[in-house]
């Protein structure tokens, strides 16, 4: 129904005189990676994922605060802050999962997902702005993608796609990705 989590508050964005956000999904059995997609799993081959107990850790509060410090000066989520953190990420939701990357015993990103009945809801990633060139977040979202596929879920769902936003549209990379209009899941063109 395009509504989303942040945190304990479940929303979705109705403003008069713009509809730029609008939700996104993926369809799991129908999704195959494109090259570039396919260079950015084999780039990770040596990276394990594993189910984190819960990120309300230093450590991990540490590499989030690098992450948001260097790659989201101009968001509203800078200056970032440990009661930002708690509030935004820790607060479980349903079944909420964290999602672990490591190299060897090292953690670089962690991927936070909602799991839905028939979905997962990609919450949020941060990861080490060090480790750029692996291009975590797009292998957070294709680890997500199978891992949905291993427990049957037919969604993925990525939040809002909006078209004119750079930080956001990089959705449409995903095929085939269909978008909530008028009430109906319509396949993006």
């Amino acid at each position: 129904m395009g509504f989303r989590r942040s945190g304990p508050h479940i929303y979705r964005p109705h403003c008069e005189a713009c509809q730029a956000c609008i939700p996104c999904r993926l369809p799991v059995a129908t999704f195959k990676p494109t090259r570039q997609q396919q260079r950015a799993l084999k780039r990770n081959a040596d990276l394990r994922v594993a189910e984190l107990d819960d990120i309300n850790h230093p450590a991990i509060y540490a590499l989030y605060e690098r992450y948001i410090n260097e790659r989201h000066k101009d968001g509203d989520m800078y200056p970032p802050s440990q009661e930002q953190f708690e509030t935004f990420l820790t607060q479980a939701w349903g079944r909420t999962h964290f999602f672990g990357m490591h190299i060897e015993d090292r953690l670089i990103g962690v991927a936070v997902v909602d799991e839905l009945d028939n979905a997962f809801s990609a919450v949020y990633t941060f990861f080490d702005p060090d480790e750029h060139k692996r291009s975590l977040g797009n292998f957070a979202i294709l680890w997500q993608i199978e891992e949905a596929r291993r427990r049957n879920l037919p969604y993925v769902y990525l939040g809002y796609w909006i078209k004119n936003c750079r930080k956001m549209n990089y959705k449409s990379q995903y095929r085939p990705l269909e978008v909530l209009i008028n009430d109906h899941w319509l396949t993006l063109t």
